[in-house]
């Protein structure tokens, strides 16, 4: 910590010699401070190299850029959904960012503590289609977002062909899915589209930690989002409070806003990838205890062969089981 503060004084970052820097909580890719640095509090954001997990996970640090272009780009057309951005240092593999207050909660550990309000669910659905309707076709955002080997280090082999290794009987289906993503080039992807990189007061929503951004497939960010609402609600059974419909309003408010009824198959298709590879992947959910984890197993197993067609019908089957199912 020393000497990141050094090397913020160094490039001008901060400027007063009793500066501080606070460790913030959140995300395993990243070094995230709080600088005080006199009367001015603000963000650092750093890339690790070697992400903070149990499996060796390595990703490159110009991911960095990424996250500051993806930050820069939204801000064009929907600036009070990012944080307002300071500097960006290419050398340091950092740069600085607005600080949120105590007026922001991270919509995680609201859902977590049982709090799913629909409202939040319809807003997160609509930030993302604006985001994906914004870029889609656009030359720039395609040129600025060429990142699909940041994309694999950090999506495609650890969620899907780590997972696929501890699943033989279905690793062709990861792998395909895996060979059919890198290939993908409709949109603007966030990439971690999930309530963690989401904070949420009375008046604003916030997007964070975009690090992952590639043009590629508008499906990812949809079934990554839903994917936490199934968890969270295998989490909290037998309590139940009201995720089937947060996972019918996310979805229609993305389908108002950029109609594409061609997106349902994928998204289902990947949203039970991505179920599976939060239990046995690289980066697992931390709240499912080992009867929950098989619950996960059990269904993917039963349902990914299958042909699978509409969000809806997994969704069905989905909630059909949890009320059977006793922890």
């Amino acid at each position: 910590m020393n000497e990141f503060l050094e090397l913020l004084k160094r490039e001008g970052t901060v400027r007063q010699s009793d500066a501080r820097l606070t460790p913030l909580t959140g995300g395993v890719s990243s070094e995230i401070y709080l600088v005080e640095d006199g009367a001015e509090r603000f963000v650092v954001k750093r890339a690790l190299a070697k992400l903070k997990v149990q499996a060796e996970w390595f990703a490159d640090v110009n991911r960095n850029r990424s996250e500051w272009e993806f930050i820069r780009y939204v801000a064009g057309f929907l600036p009070a959904a990012v944080p307002a951005l300071r500097h960006c240092s290419a050398m340091g593999n950092y740069f600085a960012m607005e600080h949120l207050g105590d007026q922001f909660q991270n919509w995680k550990q609201r859902l977590l503590a049982g709090q799913a309000e629909l409202e939040h669910a319809a807003q997160a659905g609509n930030l993302l289609a604006q985001i994906h309707l914004h870029s889609a076709g656009d030359a720039e955002a395609r040129r600025l977002f060429d990142t699909t080997s940041n994309f694999s280090q950090l999506r495609i082999e650890p969620y899907l062909l780590a997972t696929g290794e501890r699943h033989p009987d279905l690793r062709p289906l990861f792998e395909a899915e895996a060979a059919r993503l890198a290939e993908a080039r409709e949109c603007l992807v966030h990439g971690d589209f999930s309530p963690k990189n989401i904070l949420v007061s009375p008046d604003r929503m916030v997007l964070l930690d975009c690090e992952v951004a590639w043009y590629g497939d508008a499906a990812f960010d949809l079934a990554f989002m839903l994917n936490h609402f199934f968890l969270k609600a295998l989490c909290h059974r037998p309590r139940e409070v009201g995720w089937r419909r947060m996972v019918s309003e996310f979805g229609s408010a993305y389908q108002t806003v950029r109609p594409t009824p061609d997106l349902d198959s994928r998204v289902s298709r990947l949203l039970l990838m991505l179920l599976l590879a939060r239990v046995d992947g690289k980066s697992p959910v931390e709240y499912l205890d080992p009867a929950r984890q098989d619950f996960v197993r059990q269904h993917v197993h039963r349902e990914l062969p299958a042909e699978v067609t509409s969000v809806a019908a997994v969704a069905d089957s989905w909630f059909a089981r949890l009320l059977h199912f006793t922890p």
